[in-house]
């Protein structure tokens, strides 16, 4: 492969971060624990610098795509996903930096461990090839199982990284498996554009292809943490530390839905009417025993895990109200889609918030995690209840903030491709929702207080940028059809329509 088919420019920020990476690994080595604040700033310029490098490639006029002869894809939809999950890494590490110092994870491995999950979902995003995105989906998930467990004295961090690391390495199987399936069934095409042509020139195996399709929905649907493939998520939510279910809780959502979009949508999407039906069912059961399960939880951990997978049932159903016609290509409307990436993007911020504030009121000695650690929330401390306040009625898809939207917007496409009953479904299901969420309001502004100590442990820094974050629902809301239309935008050049 000569070095025109390398084009490595497209592929910069990943080179860079790996770089950059390696850098921080070796420098802490050299560091001891009360310099610690070393390490944390070289993992932040080095976020920002690969974010800057990002941000270069990305205006560098007539710059080819496609990369590692067609392995590698940096389109408008890797470019945005790209940067919402340096940006949200960027705020998490500075929400969770008091956090891991007053519980022994203010180690090395905690920042390097996640810039290599970066790295990984950096890849699964730009990946136009199976293997490619087996490769960043693995980085990432070996990532994530190593953090989990990073608190090697927490009993319910062991347990929950192990549960996640046996049922992970189950859907991996099962996503490999259908990848060969596809493989065969096409004649040993592994290039995602080269899949879906032929399968639109109809040379493929259909049986082949449609029982690797299976598999390969089951693997997505774990990555999302849709039912019934949700088992890990309550566990692991409650039991890994809070700084790092707020992780697993923002970017990797973010990586997923690219994920689940290169191979449904440019892979195989001549097999709409296959997948779509399965979304369907998937989504329904996330949407009912999400919502469900999250109003018997006293544990807010545990119920923002529930209702996380509620808000990927909604993703999926974005999936569902996207058109496609016979050809494969996109419809002109790009609802679906870029519906599906507002309500990621949206969701991404509210979980940002949420996590914050708990991360915010687990002082030294006390961690919060439970809805009566937040009575009286408002008389002690008004401005993290308000902020919280924020993110629950976002939650709960109250206008004029991103929640609202992200829901409308939707049930908008499900309408548009006549899912009548999925949309009024979707609605019934987000009045019940509203129900848990609101009770965590009610539990911040009308009862007693707690006896338990609220001292927020958060730097200037850290208040200014939670503050950033909540507003940002907000002010996005009262214009929602800025995010979308980008979306739109990026959705329709990516697909080439």
């Amino acid at each position: 492969m000569d070095l025109a088919k390398l084009n490595l420019m497209a592929a910069a920020p990943e080179i860079v971060l790996a770089c950059l990476l390696g850098v921080v690994l070796l420098a802490d080595l050299f560091i001891c624990d009360k310099r610690r604040w070393i390490t944390y700033a070289l993992t932040q310029i080095s976020l920002l610098a690969v974010l800057g490098v990002q941000y270069y490639v990305a205006r560098l006029p007539e710059m080819s795509e496609i990369a590692f002869g067609g392995m590698f894809v940096n389109d408008g939809i890797a470019q945005l996903a790209k940067m919402l999950m340096y940006v949200t890494v960027m705020f998490l590490l500075a929400y969770s930096r008091h956090y891991v110092g007053n519980r022994q994870m203010y180690k090395g491995e905690y920042y390097t461990l996640t810039l290599f999950a970066l790295l990984g979902m950096c890849v699964m995003v730009s990946a136009q090839h199976f293997l490619v995105l087996y490769i960043g989906l693995e980085l990432l998930s070996l990532s994530l199982y190593a953090l989990i467990a990073l608190r090697r004295d927490d009993g319910l961090a062991g347990e929950a990284a192990l549960k996640y690391f046996v049922l992970g390495s189950l859907a991996s199987g099962m996503l490999l498996y259908g990848i060969s399936l596809v493989y065969g069934g096409t004649g040993g095409q592994l290039e995602l554009p080269l899949v879906l042509s032929n399968l639109y020139a109809g040379t493929a195996n259909p049986i082949l292809v449609q029982l690797g399709l299976v598999f390969i929905v089951v693997g997505i649907a774990f990555k999302f943490g849709a039912v019934p493939f949700h088992m890990w998520v309550p566990d692991v939510y409650q039991g890994a530390p809070t700084a790092v279910t707020a992780f697993v809780a923002s970017a990797p959502k973010i990586a997923a839905t690219v994920f689940a979009f290169r191979i449904l949508v440019t892979g195989l999407g001549t097999s709409f009417a296959d997948w779509s039906m399965m979304l369907q069912i998937i989504a329904v059961a996330s949407l009912l025993v999400g919502n469900l399960a999250a109003i018997m939880q006293s544990n807010i951990k545990r119920m923002l895990a529930f209702s996380t997978i509620s808000h990927m049932g909604f993703v999926l159903l974005a999936f569902v109200g996207n058109a496609l016609v016979s050809d494969g290509q996109t419809a002109s409307s790009f609802v679906g889609l870029s519906a599906a990436m507002y309500y990621v993007v949206t969701y991404t911020l509210m979980s940002l918030v949420a996590f914050g504030v708990l991360l915010a009121l687990s002082n030294q000695g006390h961690e919060c995690e439970n809805i009566s650690d937040l009575a009286g929330l408002n008389r002690k401390h008004p401005w993290y209840a308000f902020l919280m306040l924020l993110a629950m009625f976002s939650m709960a898809g109250i206008p004029p903030l991103m929640g609202f939207f992200a829901k409308f917007y939707v049930i908008i496409a499900l309408l548009e491709q006549q899912h009548i009953a999925l949309a009024v479904f979707a609605v019934i299901m987000s009045l019940i929702g509203a129900f848990y969420y609101l009770r965590v309001v009610k539990t911040m502004y009308f009862d007693e207080a707690a006896d338990t100590e609220q001292t927020p442990d958060f730097s200037v820094a850290a208040r200014w940028l939670l503050s950033i974050n909540a507003l940002a629902l907000l002010a996005l809301g009262l214009m929602p059809s800025l995010v979308l239309e980008w979306c739109v935008n990026l959705f329709r050049m990516a697909t080439g329509g």
